[in-house]
């Protein structure tokens, strides 16, 4: 399976079956470059512009807007779990689906702009997946607090972190290090713009990598 990051909350997804990408952005809206890829299928956690242009994607793609519950599409295997853009059940941001989907032996979970620990059944859901990709920068997400706690409970192998300040972007953010410096010495690793990896290749220990673009 490959891994790579288009900025922002966006992710691809390739087991050389399907290509997958979760909450594209257009990239001229918020200041970066935009994603660059053809997909098979198109996951969107949110209808907020930053992680709903799916127009930008390449490809005879299939699109999923905020879709809860178990699906299936060309072959791949997802399942949607209802949660909030905000602490106040969605008063202030609305309804965010956090993703959950297996490949090649790996099970993953992207959050996209979660803003309160969720439901206990849906931690049960996700507790202990290899990947879990979390929202970092604060401000519209949970707070690192938040955060910290939500991590104890989902208790992944390896966290991805997003949604944070990046050179060029236009959205108030918090950056990367305010997450990074309540993580335990000696985690994280920096894995440039992609990974490409097999479930045997995983980590013994528990890491937060760190992606570039």
């Amino acid at each position: 399976m490959r891994i790579r990051w288009h900025g922002h909350s966006c992710f691809e997804f390739d087991d050389s079956g399907n290509v997958v990408v979760i909450d594209p952005h257009d990239g001229k809206s918020i200041g970066i470059r935009p994603p660059a890829v053809a997909a098979d299928i198109v996951l969107m956690t949110h209808d907020h512009y930053d992680h709903n242009a799916s127009r930008v994607i390449r490809g005879d793609h299939r699109d999923f807007k905020f879709s809860n519950g178990r699906r299936e599409c060309r072959g791949f295997v997802f399942e949607g779990f209802p949660t909030f853009h905000d602490d106040a059940g969605g008063e202030k941001r609305g309804a965010n689906t956090i993703y959950r989907f297996e490949m090649d032996g790996m099970s993953l979970c992207h959050c996209g702009d979660i803003g309160d620990i969720p439901s206990d059944e849906v931690i049960e859901a996700i507790k202990g997946v290899d990947f879990l990709f979390v929202p970092t920068g604060e401000i519209y997400t949970m707070t690192i607090e938040v955060l910290k706690e939500f991590l104890i409970r989902v208790n992944p192998r390896i966290i991805v972190p997003m949604h944070h300040r990046v050179g060029g972007l236009t959205i108030p953010l918090t950056p990367l290090d305010d997450f990074l410096d309540i993580l335990p010495e000696g985690t994280v690793e920096y894995v440039g713009n992609e990974v490409d990896l097999s479930g045997e290749e995983l980590p013994d220990r528990k890491e937060c990598w760190v992606f570039s673009r």
